[in-house]
């Protein structure tokens, strides 16, 4: 680990996470720079199986470690936090110096899902490791003492890839950002924060795979995908393919389902894979009013929410509401696939 925590140290120059020391003294006002090292080998932050980075502990740390719930050796990287106790971090303020973050990691992460959608979450506890689930907000009885909270990736230990991770954690640096700020970092870099650009096509991502039952969260995610798919087949057979687009910018850092263009005018459609329509509109109308309404976001003139069920009465008469005592544009459509 000391060898792989040098590695990285070397090859960060070239990366936005090369500056995380600075970005630390900046957001924090330290009276000096701690070093330009993410890592520091032979210390107590890093060990035979794990490394965080310098200054890390009492953080959202950045961290690499050995992961052996698989045939073989992996190593994960990745942020984490860490509740186990020390002399610096007894039990009785751990938990304190945390919490506050841990409610910051959950803001972000439930208003940019989409952003690590390709990295996993789990948590060890008395030595037990959950299995790995989709990211998200952390659940509070996960955040306890002595327990071990991870989002990120994992690869093969002799067949580790520097720039990879050095890449991911140039994408959770944001994040980091906006936990260790206290919220007052702008949870969107320039980087991410494309501006909407019409364009039309879909693009076919995953809608099967090989899961287990424990990972069951990921099915979610790839129901998601075939239902994108059959609706927007069903949008281009009724508009034209070239006013027809899945995963566009919504200009606030976030990306729209999928977008019908009507001349100078946009549709946005969220899609939801709940088995009730109440359900569906619940999680989809918050953000459909954030990409179409926020400030910086492209104004869309009719926002629809999209499930599998069938919207009933109270639905209906949810929605009527909506549009007749607040003039919101919002509908409800059924896909079946």
């Amino acid at each position: 680990m000391h060898a792989i925590a040098t590695e990285l140290n070397h090859r960060a120059a070239k990366h936005p996470i090369g500056d995380l020391q600075k970005i630390r003294t900046e957001l924090k006002k330290l009276s000096r720079q701690p070093g330009s090292e993410i890592f520091r080998p032979h210390t107590k932050t890093v060990s035979d199986t794990w490394a965080c980075h310098w200054g890390g502990r009492p953080e959202l740390q950045f961290n690499i470690g050995v992961e052996n719930v698989c045939e073989t050796p992996e190593l994960r990287h990745g942020v984490a936090f860490s509740f186990e106790t020390s002399r610096d971090l007894p039990s009785s303020e751990v938990l304190n110096r945390l919490i506050p973050k841990v409610s910051l990691f959950n803001d972000y992460m439930r208003i940019y899902p989409e952003l690590y959608e390709d990295m996993r979450m789990w948590h060890e506890y008395q030595g037990l490791h959950s299995s790995r689930s989709m990211p998200g907000p952390i659940p509070p009885e996960c955040v306890e003492v002595n327990s071990f909270v991870f989002m990120g990736k994992c690869q093969p230990m002799d067949q580790i890839d520097y720039e990879a991770i050095l890449t991911d954690f140039d994408r959770l640096l944001p994040l980091y950002k906006y936990v260790e700020s206290g919220g007052e970092a702008q949870p969107i870099t320039a980087s991410i924060n494309a501006t909407f650009q019409f364009s039309s096509g879909c693009s076919i991502k995953a809608s099967a795979t090989l899961i287990t039952q424990a990972e069951k969260q990921l099915n979610i995610n790839l129901r998601h995908n075939k239902l994108q798919e059959a609706l927007y087949n069903r949008l281009v057979s009724q508009y034209g393919e070239d006013n027809v687009g899945t995963e566009l910018p919504s200009g606030i850092g976030t990306s729209v389902d999928l977008v019908v263009r009507q001349g100078a005018k946009y549709w946005f459609y969220e899609i939801k894979t709940s088995p009730s329509p109440r359900a569906c509109l619940r999680e989809a109308i918050g953000q459909l009013l954030e990409y179409a309404f926020w400030p910086g976001a492209q104004e869309a003139t009719r926002l629809v929410v999209v499930g599998e069920t069938a919207i009933d009465k109270a639905g209906k008469e949810y929605l009527y509401c909506l549009r007749r005592r607040f003039s919101l544009p919002i509908e409800y459509e059924q896909i079946v696939v």
